[in-house]
């Protein structure tokens, strides 16, 4: 019987496609031709009904099963034991290296089988759905490869293996390395064996040398490096989108219904993407993504910004749920789009000129940023200045209300504060004492409404017109609008403290949103709350609390969106970039410095 899915999973992945692996080594999750795509490898979604959607070798007798990176990859080993002492691996890999003069990510998925020892007997079970889960994938088949056509999409599995042996699902023996290569639909060129086994050496090749100009912290090397890793594998490398997960609908809460789609490019997720791994020097990531951005802006022409986008820029991401797929656990509904890019939500201005004015100082770009960009970027604050007292949905993208939110408010005056130091960088005293006067007066409107006084003390409201709290409000230090000591700022922390704080855990509010009340804890502010402890001087509390933490994560290093502060449990989406960009911003501003060790 098949085991109950779970978010052990084990992302791989080029930045063209991408799959999870679950704990079985079975590939339970893969869209086509990207991220964003039709989900082919489906299982994790099927509910209990899992042998529709999978790609997994069923070892005869299997009684174990482990698993591992090899180090400094996304590429994946599971090793298979069965009772007899049989035993093999599974290495499985998306291929990514320079060929031909450009990056080689096809829309493929590569696995090599090894016996180990004894004599493993397998079965290869690939059934690939189509059209989010109508069917399974109709198949033709030659000499040594299978056909598989699901939906728009063709694909082909070449192979080694007897063809007869997987299409009648027969159980045979592995003798000898055998290798697998499902990718586009035409032939496969070059020796098998040596084809992949060489895809898989310049592969491993590849990432060991990204990894490898990383600035990573003294401590918690390891963690750093699967996150920023992922981090990268979260980007469409063609148009430098960076979605916010690689799955849709997997619930926050279990039957809360909490169930969306984050294959996505949010505008705000990238940002703090960006962040993340320009603290790690990923400049190739923020390069592509400011290429992205230039993209977006162009197409608004001066006009709102949409809170998202799909990968490849698209503007309408109509939300539709797919009918045959029971949900995680059975848990539905699986959506297919995201209705959030209709909302209005006005932060995502400053989350376009954050990134964007770095183009402008660092004289590493390929490309650096000019005064044309600089126009364009005007035009962006314009909007953050326009929209900066006006309500909206809000970062948290409430379905049913707006208000005019704090940390909106708190974007548009970065917005405006970073273009005042651009135009300053060029010359432009004009346009910067324009945008830092813009910004003197978005900060006093937040300080006039935002503030919400109770006798001797107060502290920040989530929004101009009410007092609840939320955890960005802890964002204001980070942003550069308070710093750690300003008494308002103390005060405030307290408050979210006390009042969002589940031990050792962070809800985003308390308050009923569209769904009801929170009932998990969402994992980014844990470490929002984890950077304000530090701060606020309280640095052993926030080591405590980061490795707390870090315990939570799967065996593949990774955190989802959310996490249950009472079991313990993982939900949401995984591997979610808010969680990870967590991870590497805690860790390097907790750990020790190098200069102890030199």
């Amino acid at each position: 019987m098949a085991q109950k899915p779970n978010l052990e999973l084990w992302p791989i992945g080029n930045c063209q496609v991408s799959g999870l692996i679950d704990d079985t080594g079975a590939l339970v999750w893969g869209c086509v031709p990207r991220v964003d795509g039709d989900p082919v490898f489906s299982a994790l979604l099927n509910g209990e009904q899992r042998d529709a959607g999978i790609w997994r070798f069923e070892l005869e007798g299997q009684n174990k099963s482990s698993q591992a990176y090899i180090r400094n990859t996304p590429i994946l080993v599971t090793t298979l034991e069965a009772e007899d002492g049989s035993a093999l691996e599974v290495l499985d890999f998306c291929p990514r290296y320079e060929r031909s003069g450009r990056m080689y990510r096809p829309v493929s998925y590569a696995r090599i089988v090894r016996p180990i020892s004894g004599h493993p007997r397998i079965k290869v079970v690939l059934k690939p759905t189509k059209n989010y889960g109508a069917g399974l994938a109709e198949t033709t088949n030659g000499t040594n490869h299978i056909r598989y056509l699901a939906g728009g999409t063709a694909l082909r599995l070449s192979t080694d293996a007897p063809v007869g042996y997987i299409m009648e699902g027969r159980t045979f023996r592995i003798e000898s390395d055998t290798h697998f290569f499902l990718g586009p639909d035409e032939p496969f060129v070059g020796n098998l064996r040596e084809t992949v086994r060489s895809m898989e050496q310049a592969t491993r090749k590849y990432w060991q040398k990204w990894v490898r100009m990383l600035a990573i912290p003294l401590e918690w090397q390891e963690e750093v490096i699967r996150c920023a890793i992922t981090l990268k594998l979260c980007q469409h490398e063609e148009t430098g989108a960076i979605v916010a997960a690689l799955t849709t609908s997997i619930p926050e809460a279990a039957h809360s219904e909490r169930n969306w789609d984050y294959r996505y490019c949010w505008i705000r997720d990238s940002y703090y993407t960006i962040q993340a791994l320009n603290r790690l020097g990923a400049l190739d990531v923020m390069e592509k993504y400011l290429g992205y951005l230039r993209n977006i802006v162009d197409g608004a022409r001066g006009g709102q910004i949409q809170p998202l986008y799909s990968v490849m820029g698209e503007s309408e991401l109509d939300e539709t749920t797919a009918s045959y797929m029971a949900g995680y656990r059975g848990m539905g509904p699986v959506r297919r789009g995201n209705a959030a890019y209709k909302q209005i939500q006005h932060d995502c201005y400053g989350q376009i000129v954050l990134p964007s004015a770095q183009g402008f100082f660092d004289q590493r770009l390929l490309r650096p940023a000019d005064d044309t960009d600089f126009a364009s970027l005007e035009e962006v604050g314009e909007m953050a200045w326009n929209m900066h007292d006006q309500p909206d949905a809000g970062l948290w993208e409430f379905r049913t209300r707006e208000e005019v939110h704090t940390y909106s408010a708190v974007m548009s005056w970065a917005a405006c504060d970073r273009l005042s130091n651009v135009a300053e960088h060029l010359g432009k005293t004009d346009r910067a004492q324009l945008w830092r006067e813009r910004a003197d007066r978005i900060a006093a409107t937040i300080e006039e409404k935002a503030w919400k006084q109770t006798g001797d003390t107060g502290h920040y409201g989530a929004s101009f017109e009410s007092d609840y709290l939320d955890a960005s409000l802890l964002q204001m230090v980070e942003l550069r609008f308070l710093s750690p000591e300003n008494e308002r700022f103390q005060q405030t922390f307290a408050a979210v403290e006390e009042h969002l704080r589940r031990g050792d855990h962070m809800l985003r509010y308390a308050a009923e949103d569209d769904f009801g009340a929170p009932e998990t804890a969402f994992n980014v502010c844990t470490f929002w709350l984890i950077e304000a402890l530090h701060l606020a001087g309280r640095s052993d509390e926030a080591r405590t609390l980061f490795e707390t933490m870090l315990s939570h994560t799967t065996q593949s290093g990774l955190l989802s969106e959310d996490l249950d502060y009472e079991t313990g449990e993982l939900w949401g989406n995984f591997p979610q970039t808010y969680s990870l960009v967590g991870v590497i911003n805690c860790a390097g501003l907790l750990s020790k410095p190098w200069s102890e060790v030199r």
